[in-house]
C-alpha cells in the first residue's frame, strides 16, 4: 500500500477518521460514536476500522493530524483541572471585576460566568513591574514559594502565573515558574508572557487561567493518543490543528492548549475553503458561507477571497449565546465563526410559555437521539429527520449505527401529544425551527461584517449539514449550495490541507509620528525567528514560510483598536519617513474599510504587533468520482420524503453519491446519499455534479414548478 495520511476529528457526537492515499488520491473514512469517558478509545477504534477495512499498513502512515472539541467541552462543562492563580498584589480579583460592564444593561437577573479559579485559590505575590518593563518591586522568591505551597496544600494541580505588565518584561514570571517547578515538579504551570503576551490585564489573565485549567487534561490526552498510535506501529509524529487553521507539533500543543479551543471548527472552515476553491466554474468559489452541522453544534464561517476570516479573540462558555461580554474572554488567533447548539442530537422541548424550542442541549453520543436505541427518550433533530424520510434508517452513519425508528417516533409522538399536534407536523416543526436558528445566526454574523448574505454560496459539511442546507439557504435567500464529496467527514479532511502555522503577538506601543519605526521592525524580526523555530519543529515544512505582518492600531485617544494588515517586511529603515507613510496608509485603508471615514489630523499608534507565519502543506489531489454504473444510472431506489410544497410525503428518487459522475444533472426533489451524510434538494432545485465531485444545487430554478423529478 502506498503512503497515506490520517485526519482525526472528534465531535460531540461522532469521531471522524479520514485516510488519504497520496498515490491514488483515494479517500477512505469512518464515523464512530465519540467515547466521552475516554475519547482516545473511539479514535483508536476508528483508526483500526479504517486500516482493517482498506488494508492499510500502520508503517505507511506519513501524517497524523488531529482536531478535537475535548478542551472546549472541558471549559464549558467545567471539567478541567483544579487550578490556582498567583498574581501581583492587589490584582487577585481582576477575573471578577473584568471590564465593569454588564452585557445586559437592563437585566436585573443577569448572571456572569463564574471564574475558573475561585477567590480562595487566587493568591498574591510581592512584585511589581511598570508599563515600560522596569522593575518597581523585586520579586520576593520566598513569598512566591509560600503561595505555591498554599495552593498545593489545597489540592491544586495546575497554576497560572500572571503578573502585572508581564507582556513588557516576563522576567518575574520566569523566575516564579522556576521557583515553583523546582519545589513542585508535578505541577502544571502556565505563565501569561508565554500564553498571551499582550496588553489588557483582564483578557490576559482570563486566557492564561483557561490555559492552566485545560493543560493537565491536554497533556494526558495528547500523550496517551500519541503513545497508542505508536503502539500500533504509526511512527509519524502527531500534529494538532490550531484554532487559527494551522498545524503545530505535539509539544507546542501541550504547552499552549488554549490555542486549540476552536480546532474542530477551524478544520471545517479550511475544508470549505479547499472545496470552494476547487469549484469548476469559479462562480461563488471565493465567497462562501461555510456551514458545518454535526451531531451537537452547527458552525458558520465566512470564507472570502478563498480564505476564512481570522479573529484575534473570542468568548468561551457564554452565559447567553449571542450576548457579547457574557463569556470568558480568550485572546488567541482563531478562525472567525459563530457556533450554535443546533445539531442532529439537539433536543426538542417546550419552554415555559409552551413554545417549541430546539437545542442547545444535546443528546450527544451517550445516550444519543431516541432513534439510536441506546436509552434516549427525548426527541431530537435526527429523530425528526428520520421521521420526515430524509435519512436512511438502514445505512445511517455508513451502517455503523443501528436505528430504532419506533423509539424515535415514540419520542416525537410523546412531545406532539403535549401540544395536541400531529407527530408529522411536530417533526417538520423541529426541522424548520433548527433551520431558522441557523439562518438567524448567519444573518447576524454576516450583517455585523457589513456583508449581504445573498452574495455568498453555502458550502455545507458535517453529518447533518447537507440535510439542512437547502432549508437554511432558502431562508437566507441564497442561490447556490455546494456540497463536497464525503461532506460528512470534511472537517477531518480539512486537517490534511492545513498549513503549518504559528501566530505571535507582542505589545509595542508605537506612535507613528514620534517613535522610530526601527522598533517595530526589531519586534517583527524577533517574532519571525520564534515562528521559524516552531514551524521547523513540526517537520512538515522547512522552506517557503510565508510571514504576514499585522498590527492593532488606533487613533491616539481611542480606547479600542483595529487589527489591520501591514506591508510585508523587512522595512527599509534607510528612509524612515517612507516607512511611516506606508504604515499610516495601511492603517487608514483598514479603518476606512470598517468605518468609511478617517478623522482628520489625529496621530496613529500601534498597540500590538502581530505575526502570522504559514508553511503550506502539500495539497492532496482528490480522486475524481467513480464512473456511473453499467446501466448508466446512479439511482438506487426511491423513498417517501416530506416536502411542504407537496403538502406531505412524496416518492423521491435516491441516488448513490459515489456513482454520480461529473457532468450529471438532476432536478429536485432528490436525495443524494453518502456513507457519512445525505444531501436533500427540494422541489425545483437544479443539481449539477462537477468533475471534482462537488454537487452544485441551484435554488434559483426552484419554486416555479414541481413537475421535474429525478434525472434531468
Amino acid at each position: 500500500m502506498a503512503a497515506y495520511s490520517l485526519g482525526i476529528d472528534i465531535g460531540g457526537t461522532f469521531t471522524d477518521i479520514v485516510a488519504f492515499d497520496h498515490a491514488s488520491g483515494r479517500q477512505m473514512s469512518r464515523k464512530v460514536l465519540t467515547s466521552h469517558d475516554d475519547p482516545a478509545r473511539a479514535v483508536m477504534a476508528g483508526i483500526d476500522a479504517v486500516m482493517e477495512m482498506h488494508g492499510l499498513a500502520a508503517a505507511d502512515c506519513r501524517r497524523l493530524v488531529h482536531a478535537t472539541t475535548l478542551f472546549t467541552n472541558a471549559l464549558i462543562e467545567r471539567k478541567g483541572a483544579k487550578s490556582g492563580l498567583i498574581t501581583t498584589q492587589g490584582f487577585r480579583d481582576v477575573l471578577e471585576i473584568g471590564r465593569e460592564r454588564k452585557y445586559g444593561l437592563y437585566d436585573l437577573a443577569i448572571s456572569k460566568p463564574a471564574p475558573l479559579v475561585p477567590r480562595d485559590r487566587r493568591l498574591e505575590a510581592i512584585e511589581r513591574i511598570d508599563v515600560d518593563g522596569n522593575v518597581v518591586v523585586e520579586l520576593d522568591h520566598a513569598d512566591v514559594l509560600k503561595q505555591a505551597d498554599r495552593l498545593v496544600a489545597a489540592g491544586v494541580t495546575s497554576v497560572a502565573v500572571v503578573f502585572l505588565h508581564a507582556y513588557a518584561d516576563g522576567t518575574h514570571e520566569r523566575q516564579a515558574i522556576d521557583i515553583i517547578s523546582a519545589a513542585h515538579p508535578s505541577l502544571s504551570l502556565s505563565a501569561s508572557h508565554d500564553v498571551a503576551p499582550e496588553i489588557r490585564e483582564f483578557e490576559r489573565t482570563s486566557t492564561t487561567v483557561a490555559n492552566a485549567y485545560i493543560k493537565p487534561l491536554a497533556e494526558r490526552y495528547l500523550e496517551a493518543l500519541a503513545d497508542q498510535a505508536a503502539a500500533r506501529g504509526i511512527a509519524t509524529p502527531l500534529h494538532m490543528m490550531l484554532s487559527a487553521g494551522g498545524l503545530t507539533h505535539l509539544e507546542e500543543a501541550k504547552r499552549v492548549p488554549v490555542e486549540m479551543l476552536e480546532s474542530g471548527p477551524a478544520a471545517g472552515a479550511l475544508a470549505a475553503a479547499y472545496f470552494g476553491a476547487a469549484s469548476d466554474d469559479g462562480v461563488g468559489a471565493d465567497d462562501l458561507l461555510a456551514f458545518d452541522m454535526g451531531g451537537t453544534t452547527a458552525k458558520l464561517a465566512l470564507v472570502e477571497g478563498g480564505e476564512p476570516r481570522t479573529a484575534y479573540g473570542f468568548e468561551a462558555a457564554r452565559e447567553k449565546r449571542f450576548a457579547e461580554g457574557s463569556g470568558l474572554p480568550i485572546r488567541i488567533s482563531t478562525v472567525e465563526l459563530i457556533e450554535i447548539g443546533a445539531g442532529g442530537g439537539s433536543i426538542a422541548r417546550l419552554d415555559a410559555a409552551g413554545l417549541l424550542k430546539v437545542g442547545p442541549e444535546s443528546a450527544g453520543s451517550d445516550p444519543g437521539p431516541a432513534s439510536y436505541g441506546a436509552g434516549g427518550t427525548q426527541p431530537t433533530v435526527t429523530d425528526a429527520d428520520l421521521a420526515l424520510g430524509y435519512l436512511d434508517s438502514e445505512g445511517f452513519a455508513g451502517g455503523d449505527v443501528t436505528i430504532d425508528l419506533a423509539a424515535g417516533d415514540a419520542a416525537i409522538s410523546g412531545l406532539a401529544d403535549q401540544v395536541s399536534m400531529a407527530p408529522l407536523a411536530l417533526a417538520w416543526g423541529i426541522h424548520d425551527i433548527v433551520n431558522e436558528s441557523m439562518a438567524s445566526a448567519a444573518r447576524v454574523h454576516i450583517a455585523e461584517r457589513g456583508r449581504d448574505p445573498r452574495g455568498y454560496s453555502l458550502l455545507c459539511t458535517g453529518g447533518a449539514g447537507p440535510v439542512h442546507a437547502y432549508g437554511v439557504a432558502a431562508k437566507l435567500g441564497l442561490k447556490r449550495i455546494i456540497c463536497p464529496p464525503s461532506a460528512g467527514v470534511a472537517s477531518a479532511l480539512g486537517l490534511l490541507v492545513a498549513p503549518a502555522r504559528v501566530d505571535r503577538v507582542a505589545t509595542i506601543g508605537l506612535n507613528l509620528e514620534t517613535d522610530d519605526p526601527a522598533k517595530l521592525e526589531a519586534v517583527f524580526q524577533r517574532l519571525e525567528a520564534e515562528a521559524r523555530g516552531v514551524i521547523a519543529d513540526t517537520g512538515l515544512a522547512e522552506n517557503d514560510v510565508e510571514f504576514h505582518r499585522l498590527a492593532d492600531g488606533r487613533f491616539v485617544g481611542q480606547g479600542f483598536d483595529l487589527v489591520i494588515p501591514l506591508p510585508p517586511g523587512p522595512y527599509d529603515l534607510a528612509d524612515k519617513r517612507a516607512v511611516r507613510a506606508q504604515l499610516l496608509a495601511a492603517f487608514e485603508r483598514g479603518y476606512r474599510e470598517r468605518f468609511n471615514r478617517t478623522p482628520p489630523d489625529v496621530a496613529v499608534e500601534f498597540i500590538n504587533a502581530r505575526l502570522s507565519a504559514r508553511a503550506p502543506a502539500p495539497v492532496p489531489e482528490m480522486e475524481p468520482p467513480s464512473s456511473p454504473r453499467a446501466d448508466d444510472s446512479a439511482q438506487i431506489g426511491t423513498r417517501p420524503a416530506y416536502f411542504p410544497e407537496f403538502g406531505g410525503f412524496t416518492e423521491v428518487p435516491v441516488f448513490d453519491r459515489q456513482q454520480l459522475a461529473g457532468g450529471q444533472k438532476l432536478c429536485g426533489p432528490v436525495i443524494i446519499a453518502d456513507a457519512g451524510s445525505t444531501l436533500i434538494a427540494g422541489p425545483g432545485a437544479a443539481i449539477a455534479v462537477m468533475e471534482n465531485g462537488n454537487s452544485h444545487v441551484e435554488l434559483a430554478a426552484g419554486r416555479q414548478a414541481v413537475e421535474g423529478v429525478g434525472e434531468g
